[in-house]
């Protein structure tokens, strides 16, 4: 007999477990104790890919264009920039490139305005996490 571990996976759940349904043998929740604390939501850090989306849409729409109009001028299909302006598709560099100067920004433009936006909803609520410090640097960082 060997001193390894048995040949088994450690699962990491990417998300909190869901709240389960009480069963038979679980107490009623009037019995739980009043002094239990009742758990706090969980804010979660806003998506790089879902800021810049909300750029690009309200951008379009103060221009008052279509989406077709400027998927056209971007040489992007239209599904595909729906997407990117809803967050679903994480779009590469050219992609949002082109879809920024279809609309008469720069991709620095863009960029620099997803940043302002992350830096407002970050210094609204901050978010605690692990080892996080507060810092006063306000810079932009991207990797791939």
């Amino acid at each position: 007999m060997s001193n390894q571990a048995p040949n088994r996976a450690r699962v990491l759940p990417l998300r909190p477990p869901a709240a389960r349904p009480e069963t038979a043998t679980a107490p009623p929740a009037a019995t739980a104790p009043a002094s239990a604390p009742l758990p706090r939501p969980v804010r979660r850090e806003p998506l790089w890919r879902d800021l810049v989306g909300d750029v690009l849409r309200r951008e379009r729409r103060a221009q008052e264009r279509t989406l077709k109009d400027v998927a056209d001028a971007a040489r992007i299909s239209m599904p595909y920039l729906s997407e990117v302006e809803r967050g679903r598709k994480e779009a590469s560099s050219e992609v949002l490139a082109a879809a920024a100067q279809a609309l008469g920004l720069s991709l620095g433009d863009l960029l620099a305005r997803a940043q302002g936006e992350l830096v407002r909803l970050s210094s609204r609520h901050p978010v605690r996490g692990r080892g996080a410090t507060p810092s006063s640097y306000d810079g932009l960082c991207l990797a791939a």
